[in-house]
């Protein structure tokens, strides 16, 4: 069976897939710990200065002459503009684009990088870097330093930090903060098909979909991350 196996593609499916025979094991349990404790670890401490950040999500395959691209960054600019940091995954595409809207206004613009099988750099709009190896804890870093969660037209890996964040707030594992989903043409039938299918059902309640605000334009962002940083405390 040794000769049938192969090099796990990241870190994540190394971690996940250990039991596997048919992947490699690169690592130990106590040296796959310690991985973790560093990765922590060394997001805590180069983001301890970030008090009033925003995390904005959406897709790395957006071109710089897509409408979403303009918009991505005016939201963060404006959001720059009020004094808040712009944390995003430090891709390209719409991640690029609140990298540049956040040093455009003077703002911090965070990134923060993930091994991914193919290779993902850090746009050069990024002034404070991080690489990760495992998605959890790039996701910890997103959730402890943002005031609310800005998403952008995007696919599954946005999907993936929208649903996340609106898991976490709906079983209170972290405190209420505002999921805003910008650009209503994109938005709306996921929202009306959580209403027609999972509210209709008893699978969500209505207090559940209204986690979910939607916002055309960065003046709208801006107030309902405004007023989130005063009940926060981070005003």
């Amino acid at each position: 069976m040794s000769g049938a196996q192969r090099a796990p593609l990241t870190a994540d499916e190394e971690l996940l897939g250990a039991e596997h025979s048919v992947l490699r094991s690169d690592f130990s349990d106590a040296e796959r710990i310690e991985r973790v404790r560093g990765e922590l670890g060394a997001g805590f401490s180069s983001l301890a200065h970030v008090r009033r950040g925003v995390a904005l999500f959406g897709s790395a395959r957006t071109p710089t002459d897509d409408p979403s691209y303009e918009l991505a960054r005016e939201v963060a600019y404006t959001l720059g503009s009020a004094g808040f940091a712009v944390i995003t995954g430090g891709g390209a595409g719409l991640m690029q684009a609140a990298n540049q809207g956040a040093r455009e206004a003077g703002a911090v613009s965070v990134g923060l990088n993930i091994e991914l099988p193919f290779e993902q750099a850090l746009n050069p709009y990024v002034d404070v870097g991080l690489s990760f190896h495992y998605f959890f804890t790039r996701k910890v870093m997103f959730v402890r330093y943002s005031s609310a969660f800005v998403v952008l037209p995007g696919g599954y890996g946005t999907m993936d930090e929208l649903f996340e964040a609106l898991t976490l707030i709906q079983t209170r594992k972290i405190l209420h903060f505002p999921v805003i989903l910008v650009g209503g043409d994109y938005w709306r039938g996921l929202l009306d098909w959580i209403s027609r299918q999972m509210l209709s059902a008893g699978r969500v309640s209505q207090a559940d979909l209204d986690l979910l605000q939607i916002a055309d334009g960065p003046a709208e962002v801006l107030r309902s991350v405004e007023e989130a940083a005063r009940r926060q405390g981070r005003a």
